[in-house]
């Protein structure tokens, strides 16, 4: 990836879209949001690393999901309430619950491994913008980092103040309101994360998709289910991709011609997009 040149540009060099790693790539023995998750991710050819960011008692930031702690880590407290030299004795748990040697990794130890290698959306980035803003900077990663958040005036105000050079993504429920203003903004406003239940949502929109990327904007979608109950790509998910067929999920997105799909499936993502560019080219000779 070339971070030299705007993300827009590098999106147009590919023809198909971002893969980004929904908490790097675990499974297994391996849990998320851990080093080993990214460094997976890498390998199996991700362009987006996403992570969580959370705070310990003492102001140090670690990669974890806030508030998975009785999931992940099972040890009666919450990172918010340990000290950093307590979250680092603590083991991780793997996918049956067992205790692994993995151990939740500090922000500064991930934005060191993934430096020049993948853009790294960086969320819950507003649980604390000023703090995590500085360990961006500080970690020389800004160039790569893209943040999020809803559009209410608190959120825009908050990135405004502590983000406005960062790439930002503003994240969307069925419609669009806010891109014309967004453009106008400080904010180097790079595009939409597009949250929809239903095929007809505006926002999963032809016209829509065309009129954003003739704004130079990019379209974020997601397939990963995180809640069964929030349906956040009107069921075309991982699941359906792997369980039925990948063109009931993530083809019908690259059909949209979104920007980034945010997968929990990194290979065999890839494997698929690969497949759909080299049919796509074929109809395209035979014509």
């Amino acid at each position: 990836m070339d971070f030299s040149k705007t993300i827009y540009e590098n999106r147009r060099k590919k023809p198909v879209p971002f893969l980004a790693a929904h908490r790097g790539v675990s499974r297994g023995n391996i849990p998320c949001n851990t080093l080993a998750a990214f460094r997976i991710a890498v390998s199996q050819g991700a362009d987006v690393v996403e992570l969580d960011v959370t705070k310990s008692r003492d102001g140090r930031h670690f990669v974890f999901h806030p508030g998975m702690e009785p999931v992940f880590l099972n040890c009666g407290k919450y990172i918010t309430e340990m000290t950093a030299e307590e979250v680092r004795q603590i083991p991780l748990r793997n996918q049956d619950g067992v205790p692994t040697h993995y151990r939740v990794p500090a922000l500064e130890e991930v934005f060191a491994f993934l430096k020049g290698k993948v853009y790294i959306n960086v969320d819950k980035f507003w649980t604390d913008a000023e703090g995590i803003a500085e360990e961006i900077r500080k970690a020389g990663v800004e160039k790569q980092v893209i943040v999020k958040s809803y559009t209410d005036r608190e959120s825009l105000a908050q990135m405004e103040k502590y983000a406005s050079d960062f790439m930002y993504c503003a994240m969307m429920w069925h419609k669009d309101e806010m891109s014309e203003e967004l453009l106008k903004s400080r904010l180097n406003y790079i595009g939409a994360e597009v949250l929809f239940d239903r095929e007809s949502d505006e926002i999963i929109s032809d016209s829509y998709i065309r009129r954003m990327h003739g704004n130079g904007l990019l379209i974020w979608a997601n397939s990963i289910i995180y809640n069964e109950k929030e349906v956040i790509a009107a069921g075309h998910s991982d699941d359906i991709s792997l369980t039925q067929s990948p063109e009931l999920g993530w083809g019908w997105l690259a059909e949209k011609q979104v920007d980034f799909i945010q997968t929990d499936w990194v290979a065999e993502l890839g494997a698929y997009l690969k497949t759909y560019r080299e049919e796509a080219e074929r109809e395209r000779n035979m014509k």
